[in-house]
């Protein structure tokens, strides 16, 4: 294999590395910050208040799902470049002109498809439903 396509390959590798890292960071987030909020819930707080705390984890759960967008997108790149000719790399990192080849690569990589995918759907319900729990049991004691 030619020095450029490694190189080129290595590079799309660090940012498809970097989308997964972002993402668990924010689930880390959203689970201390549910910590947090439903600490506060068994505290005695304005009970009210504390549904507020399903904001931000909504808004991590949009943030997370368009990082495993930009992941699948250079993922479908990282293909294109590995199966390009020697010749033809020219280093292109933008995801602008990235075609794709069938209807189920393009569906994979639309944002509706993160949003509801099994492992972000499955991991925010179930912190939203642990979550209004605490709340309601907080609420009958």
């Amino acid at each position: 294999m030619n020095d450029n396509k490694v190189k080129h390959l290595e590079m799309i590798e660090v940012v498809i590395d970097r989308m997964g890292h972002n993402s668990f960071q924010l689930k880390g987030w959203a689970v201390a910050l549910m910590s947090i909020v439903g600490a506060l819930a068994a505290k005695g707080s304005d009970k009210s208040f504390m549904l507020l705390g399903l904001i931000p984890l909504i808004a991590f759960w949009f943030l997370d799902s368009y990082y495993l967008q930009l992941e699948r997108k250079y993922r479908v790149l990282y293909e294109r470049i590995r199966n390009k000719g020697e010749n033809d790399i020219d280093f292109d990192m933008s995801l602008k002109h990235l075609s794709y080849e069938n209807d189920a690569e393009a569906k994979k990589c639309c944002i509706c498809s993160s949003l509801f995918s099994f492992t972000e759907v499955a991991f925010y319900i179930v912190i939203a439903v642990a979550f209004v729990t605490v709340m309601m049991v907080s609420n009958w004691l």
